[in-house]
């Protein structure tokens, strides 16, 4: 608002449901790292961001999550030059949103490590 811009919701005014479709069919990879609960239930949480999850979408979310319905984490896709490496952490709900906590790979193993705990 201080520069004089504004948003464009949906995004660039395109059908979401076709820009998620598109996302997915280009080879982008996101996983769902945040869930407003009182838009979808904790299950979506964790989820991969693909065509079976927006089969599963309740009646009324935007599949591109345009309404606060989640957020998402892009870890891979054309654009990257390697994939991001994540391991998945646990979930917890706070304030009715559902979290996931997504680590970088290895950084769990060797904090077990540092923390005196023999690998498994």
């Amino acid at each position: 608002a201080k520069l004089g811009m504004t948003g464009v919701f949906p995004i660039w005014q395109r059908d979401t449901r076709e820009l998620v479709e598109s996302f997915v069919t280009l080879g982008f990879r996101a996983r769902l790292c945040c869930v407003e609960g009182s838009k979808l239930d904790g299950s979506f949480v964790g989820r991969e961001l693909d065509l079976s999850l927006v089969e599963d979408l309740p009646p009324g979310i935007d599949p591109c999550g345009e309404n606060g319905e989640y957020h998402s984490f892009v870890y891979d896709g054309p654009i990257f030059r390697w994939p991001v490496e994540f391991e998945t952490g646990i979930a917890v709900c706070r304030e009715n949103r559902h979290y996931i906590d997504l680590i970088p790979a290895g950084s769990r193993q060797e904090g077990l490590v540092a923390a005196g705990i023999p690998p498994v």
